[in-house]
């Protein structure tokens, strides 16, 4: 099954404000979170209420028929769970708007779009931590400059060693 999924910059651009929400519980970045999602797909904001618990604490989000998404919020999904990262709240978001962007009941859509979401969000922190141990552009130059300067000396000696 292909699934459409925003360009990995909006991705990253949305898992950081969901990021930012849990840290903070500032409700803008959420709102912008969701908004931003919602208008690349094109559908109506989703009602989301906010839980202590779901499901005496069994469940960590549900998507209804009509639209509406019951979520747990971050602060009490950090006191009562054993799994209490930050990443399987965000990636619980992500599943509960992958059964209400794809009206699927099956898990195994929404655990896909959850897949998508996150694939490759993290590789860029690897590509920066190697680039940054990498010399810069202008030491680079000066050490092609000296290479070239000790071929152009090795030419030489072997050219009078030759005469």
């Amino acid at each position: 099954m292909r699934m459409l999924v925003p360009h990995l910059s909006i991705r990253r651009e949305i898992d950081q404000n969901l990021v930012a929400f849990f840290r903070r519980h500032n409700q803008k970045y959420f709102n912008r979170a969701i908004s931003q999602l919602c208008k690349f797909y094109r559908v109506k904001r989703p009602k989301i209420e906010w839980y202590a618990y779901i499901d005496w604490g069994k469940t960590a989000g549900k998507t209804y028929e009509n639209g509406e998404i019951h979520l747990v919020h971050p602060l009490y999904w950090k006191r009562g769970r054993i799994y209490n990262r930050e990443r399987m709240w965000v990636q619980t978001v992500y599943h509960e708007l992958g059964h209400y962007l794809l009206w699927s009941d099956p898990e195994k859509k929404a655990e896909a779009f959850c897949r998508r979401m996150v694939y490759g969000l993290r590789q860029s922190a690897r590509r920066k931590a190697s680039t940054a141990s990498r010399a810069s552009s202008g030491q680079r130059r000066r050490a092609e400059k000296s290479s070239s300067r000790r071929m152009r000396n090795r030419s030489r000696r072997v050219k009078r060693a030759a005469a």
